[in-house]
């Protein structure tokens, strides 16, 4: 189960950040992933599982720019997870650490809800 929300997390950050690109025009976004792929070794698939990296190389590439476009993502994220993290902007957190609070919250929400929906459906099978 951990591994389809997992899945799941990885695909809508994904979204997030190519639309965060995509405010830069679609040509300049794919030549971004060009460039992440080939100066970082950073394939547009593996940026989940490489999000220090992802984020290091952006940094690299924008300058102080960079934060701008983090922060797009990170709204972006947040509209994808459905609101399901709780952020507190007085806190500074990082790039890397937000999606990682975003991803531990998000996985500890969807679990939650999946446990109810079972507990849901047994007491309709035991009551029926």
């Amino acid at each position: 189960m951990w591994q389809l929300q997992t899945q799941d997390f990885n695909r809508r950050l994904l979204e997030a950040i190519d639309e965060g690109l995509s405010t830069l025009g679609e040509s300049s976004k794919q030549a971004i992933y060009f460039h992440l792929e080939i100066s970082f070794h950073v394939k547009k698939a593996d940026i989940p599982r490489k999000i220090e990296e992802f984020a290091a190389a952006i940094e690299k590439i924008f300058g102080l720019g960079a934060n701008f476009l983090e922060i797009l993502i990170m709204r972006r994220l947040y509209e994808k997870v459905n609101g399901s993290f709780e952020w507190n902007e007085a806190k500074d957190l990082t790039f890397t650490e937000y999606v990682a609070a975003a991803k531990r919250s998000f996985l500890e929400k969807t679990a939650k809800a999946k446990t109810e929906e079972l507990i849901d459906w047994q007491r309709i099978l035991t009551e029926g």
